[in-house]
């Protein structure tokens, strides 16, 4: 069977899937990094003021909206829960705007943010399970079709 020219992805898809994926990039990574050496985790979050449920609940975060994210699966919650994270990470932990390094981080959680809420506003596009879902013949569950 011939596949027509509109059902095959186009440039902006794959820009799309490439850009989920690099986004996703640094949140699965970092929790990869936070779950292999839990012990040192749970005391840097303990020097931070924080609990150890805080740091399994970041690293499930992590975890979640990451893949989320990179396989388009409920990517507009994924997205908009990092983003709303990463606000926090910078508004909590990098307030030492003297710091150029403290800046540097400042700013790169605002730019994670902003990328994060483009992509909740655009959605993960056509190379996604959310598309799937959407193009199934009997449709998603309302629930389901809420989020999508």
């Amino acid at each position: 069977m011939m596949e027509s020219a509109s059902s095959r992805p186009g440039l902006a898809d794959l820009i799309l899937l490439l850009g989920r994926l690099l986004l996703s990039l640094i949140f699965l990574h970092e929790a990869w990094s936070l779950a292999t050496d839990i012990t040192a985790t749970v005391d840097t979050f303990a020097k931070l003021g924080l609990s150890a449920p805080v740091a399994f609940a970041t690293i499930a975060l992590q975890i979640g909206a990451g893949l989320s994210i990179a396989t388009g699966f409920l990517c507009r919650l994924g997205a908009l829960a990092l983003a709303f994270f990463c606000l926090a990470t910078a508004l909590l932990f990098h307030t030492n705007l003297a710091s150029q390094n403290e800046l540097l981080h400042f700013e790169k959680d605002l730019a994670i943010a902003g990328g994060m809420f483009v992509l909740a506003a655009s959605g993960a596009g056509s190379i996604s399970i959310d598309n799937l879902l959407r193009k199934r013949t009997n449709g998603p569950h309302p629930w389901l079709r809420a989020v999508l």
